[in-house]
């Protein structure tokens, strides 16, 4: 059986699944941001912040589906891939066309689409407590593995004055102290996924004691201004993690008191969340990592 005649078979009734591809960045913006209108985080993106998002993640626009009823976008599904790996995303249907099928027809569409393509494995994110989005990957297969943290933290000076001698490093060697990492790595924090964001640094502290470590951070920038600091990746090489962590946090809001932190997929039990916390840091959502083989 092809994948077109699959997917004539699996879709709902009146609903045909359509390659991505074939449709612009507007328009898969648009159909987008309308199954989100009611979301428990709705995220609206515009065209600008999905081509990105696509470049980011290793989206593959001919492995990702829409949803058509008629002419008229009723719902879709992305899929990353990465080295024998797929990652489901911005999946959504419109409300008015939900309880008929259409989102498990994206999804098993998705996953036979990767089987046929070789991937080994498939993951995910799902927004704690969305238990039909959690239902529904739960019936597919999808087990959660690990439990992640969504920070935000307002404009603010240092709770403290840091201590020990810092060094600021630029991008490339940023990037290379990601190979050090300890951390619980989804998706969105690999370093494939940082390598392709522009504006990525690094800072590293040695404290009296002896202890060290580093963070790498997203400097977000337009036309020269900094916006905003995000995709944090926290590592202590020694010593108690929060107290390098809450020195390494001092250094670098002396130099960024005055723009907005948002940071993704922290694990819960990460050792360095106790100084996020103390530095003003709050919890926007949580999200479960999903992942299930492909046989």
């Amino acid at each position: 059986m092809s994948v077109s005649e699959l997917l004539r078979e699996m879709r709902p009734p009146a609903i045909r699944l359509v390659s991505a591809a074939t449709f612009t960045i507007e328009q898969l913006t648009n159909a987008y941001n309308q199954t989100r209108v009611d979301y428990l985080v709705p995220m609206p993106m515009n065209a600008a912040r999905l081509a990105e998002y696509i470049h980011h993640y290793h989206v593959d626009l001919d492995a990702s589906l829409v949803a058509l009823e008629g002419e008229t976008m009723r719902g879709l599904a992305m899929l990353g891939v990465r080295a024998g790996r797929g990652w489901i995303t911005r999946l959504g249907v419109i409300p008015t066309t939900r309880r008929r099928g259409v989102g498990r027809a994206l999804v098993e569409a998705l996953l036979d689409l990767g089987q046929r393509r070789g991937l080994a494995a498939a993951q995910l994110e799902v927004i704690q407590n969305n238990e039909p989005a959690y239902n529904l990957f739960a019936r597919a297969g999808f087990e959660t593995t690990h439990d992640l943290l969504v920070l935000r933290r307002p404009p603010a000076a240092a709770v403290h004055p840091p201590q020990g001698n810092a060094k600021w490093l630029e991008r490339e060697v940023a990037l290379g102290l990601l190979a050090e990492r300890g951390d619980v790595v989804t998706w969105i924090t690999e370093t494939d996924s940082l390598v392709r964001v522009d504006h990525m640094q690094a800072l590293a502290v040695a404290l009296p004691d002896g202890s060290s470590g580093w963070l790498v951070f997203h400097e977000q920038k337009f036309r020269g201004l900094s916006l905003m600091l995000s995709r944090f990746v926290l590592h202590t090489q020694h010593g108690e993690p929060a107290n390098v962590a809450r020195n390494l946090l001092a250094h670098l809001y002396t130099r960024y008191r005055d723009l907005d932190t948002q940071i993704e997929n922290v694990a819960v039990d990460d050792p360095h969340v106790p100084a996020l916390r103390e530095f003003g840091f709050i919890e926007s959502f949580r999200r479960l990592e999903m992942r299930r083989p492909l046989p």
